[in-house]
């Protein structure tokens, strides 16, 4: 698999971070992958690569839902209001230890989540997910 550009990691918990980080980098999954603590964080790092988009803009956002400031709802919420000229392309997962159903729900809402993964993050979990997003170009 040809490595993304770029993951952004949105997740308030250091340990947390520093587990996915190491873990994407040994699965070579992405050339970059930067780390936000909350929602304002990350929206910062999209404006500042992704209008107009730069390598550093990312293909795949992992976003936690529970984090103090900007939760990953409030994110969300913002996100949609971004004039990003990538942001059809970038794929959000909710990567959450709370599938509440009400929060499940007001994700559904907004309709710009990919998909839902609980922690932890595992290699078979990241395999599923970027084979279902981004699978290999055929060969021709």
């Amino acid at each position: 698999m040809t490595p993304l550009p770029c993951v952004l990691l949105v997740d308030d918990d250091a340990t947390t971070n520093f587990l996915n980080r190491s873990l994407l980098t040994r699965l070579g999954v992405a050339e970059r992958i930067v780390v936000a603590e909350d929602g304002e964080q990350a929206l910062a790092e999209l404006r500042q690569h992704c209008s107009p988009p730069t390598p550093g803009c990312p293909a795949l956002i992992l976003l936690d839902v529970n984090m103090p400031g900007m939760n990953g709802i409030e994110f969300l919420e913002e996100y949609q209001h971004l004039e990003l000229a990538a942001q059809p392309a970038i794929v959000i997962v909710m990567l959450t230890s709370s599938l509440h159903p009400r929060d499940v729900q007001r994700v559904a809402q907004l309709g710009i989540v990919a998909d839902f993964i609980s922690k932890p993050l595992t290699a078979e979990k990241v395999g599923t997910l970027l084979q279902a997003y981004f699978p290999p170009a055929p060969a021709p």
